[in-house]
């Protein structure tokens, strides 16, 4: 088992939290990280380039000039691809970048990222995150406390809503559930801060 400081929202620690190894302690693995982020890029495109072929610009109905005697190259129409406003030959067409990796990859590519938070000291587990309100004014303070002043991934429960809410106009926060803790927004955070009860959905999810 790995261990952590437990900290309260004020920013004084209350204990330390025993960390799942199976999720918090396994080896770093970057072939498997770089894989799920290629991965998880490439869902992100849109793929909605498209051209025109030759089927589908207009005109060019008309055959420009008879077949012979002209003296001149036959031409069947002035859309061909080697005229002026003619059709793109194999240019992008609507796709989709997704593909698959195995499910054991994925998962040990989120391990291997959230491990490396803990080596590198950059994993804070917070008791809860609990406002009266939605307000920005009082997570940054919250943030402030805990020592938080880098880019971070706050990860709540549902349950924790007004968090959620409190964080959504801050610059260097983003807020996910425990469904949607991912390799990209771990490896892009500079700190996780995770309160308990997400840790042991978390955990439980990934052990």
């Amino acid at each position: 088992m790995t261990s952590v400081n437990l900290y309260k929202q004020d920013g004084s620690r209350n204990g330390t939290i025993e960390l799942n190894a199976a999720v918090f302690g396994v080896e770093p693995n970057p072939n498997a990280e770089f894989d799920a982020i290629l991965r998880q890029r490439a869902s992100l495109r849109q793929g909605t380039h498209a051209v025109k072929n030759r089927s589908a610009v207009s005109g060019g109905g008309k055959k420009p000039w008879r077949q012979k005697g002209t003296g001149r190259a036959r031409q069947g129409s002035i859309r061909s691809p080697q005229f002026r406003g003619g059709g793109i030959v194999f240019g992008p067409t609507p796709r989709s970048y997704k593909y698959s990796l195995p499910r054991k990859v994925r998962q040990l590519a989120i391990k291997s990222a959230l491990s490396q938070k803990v080596l590198d000291d950059s994993l804070v587990v917070v008791d809860s995150l609990n406002f009266d309100a939605p307000k920005t004014k009082d997570f940054a303070a919250a943030l402030d406390s805990l020592k938080v002043a880098e880019k971070a991934l706050i990860v709540v429960t549902d349950d924790d809503k007004n968090a959620a809410l409190s964080a959504r106009n801050l610059a260097n926060a983003t807020v996910v559930n425990p469904d949607g803790v991912n390799i990209l927004n771990v490896v892009d955070a500079q700190k996780v801060v995770i309160t308990k009860s997400a840790l042991s959905q978390v955990e439980e999810v990934l052990a």
